[in-house]
């Protein structure tokens, strides 16, 4: 079975079609389509079932995609590893929270760059939930995520611990406002609705943002409250418009760290990107 079929076949499903396929592989058509079909005729069996013009994963194709998704990820990942041993070059692909990616990678990606200077980093921002998607997917090296994470094919080192707390408009009741927060998949956004459950606010409603310019934008002028990492807040142009509470431990501190495939090798440049924030837990932890 060859990878270049296997990555034909992935390439086939998620960009759906054979011609956005061949798009993006650079080649023609008939070429996408014939080693398809050599690899229908290998593994005896149809991958797709045809409906008129378009094509739909059989069931044994939905089996086989699994398989090549940690195939060519594993041949990405053995390929960067052997580089990283004498160039330190390749390619790493990381994604983190929003608000993570704003206080903390900075710091761990010098080090990265000081460390591994042929190296390709690619940044990725996502809520936690869709971060640990895209690594059980094969489509990221490792992420920033909140936790704790218990997932059967992932690791989770744990970091720092973030102190989430209560932000609000200078002037307003946050009992009587919408809780502003981001959108499903966020593990602070559990973390909100309970407090906000917890506290009997007026206003069960809630206002989603993609951003956390736009959410703190918005608390800042009165519009709702939300619950933010601390330093988040601290670090905020807006801060001087903003009140900061505290709230309970058990919905205030969140465990942070790295997930990463469990049977996947752990880069050199992965373990890098840890010690750099693991290297400093004065600053960071709440």
């Amino acid at each position: 079975m060859e990878l270049l079929s296997l990555r034909t076949f992935q390439a086939v499903v998620e960009e759906g079609g054979i011609l956005a396929a061949s798009r993006k592989l650079n080649t023609v058509q008939s070429n996408v389509t014939g080693r398809i079909r050599r690899l229908e005729e290998e593994l005896g069996t149809e991958l797709f079932i045809r409906k008129g013009r378009g094509l739909e994963l059989a069931p044994s194709g939905r089996v086989l995609l699994d398989y090549a998704r940690r195939m060519l990820m594993l041949e990405r990942q053995t390929a960067a590893a052997v580089r990283l041993v004498g160039e330190s070059a390749g390619e790493l692909r990381i994604g983190a929270m929003e608000t993570f990616a704003a206080l903390h990678l900075p710091r761990a990606l010098k080090a990265v760059r000081a460390g591994h200077r042929g190296l390709e980093l690619r940044v990725f921002t996502d809520t936690s939930a869709a971060l640990a998607e895209r690594i059980v997917h094969h489509k990221l090296d490792c992420a920033f995520v909140a936790g704790p994470v218990v997932h059967p094919e992932l690791v989770f080192d744990e970091l720092i611990v973030e102190e989430l707390v209560q932000v609000h408009a200078a002037g307003s009741d946050p009992r009587q406002q919408p809780l502003i927060l981001f959108r499903e998949g966020c593990a602070y956004r559990t973390r909100a609705l309970a407090w906000q459950r917890s506290q009997g606010h007026a206003l069960a409603d809630a206002m989603e943002f993609g951003t956390l310019e736009g959410i703190l934008g918005c608390v800042a002028v009165g519009l709702g409250w939300t619950l933010m990492p601390r330093r988040v807040v601290e670090q905020s142009p807006l801060a001087d418009e903003l009140v900061i509470e505290a709230v309970p431990p058990e919905i205030g501190r969140v465990p942070t760290g790295m997930i990463r495939l469990r049977e996947a090798p752990q880069l050199a440049a992965m373990r890098t990107l840890a010690a750099a924030l693991a290297q400093a837990p004065a600053q960071l932890a709440a």
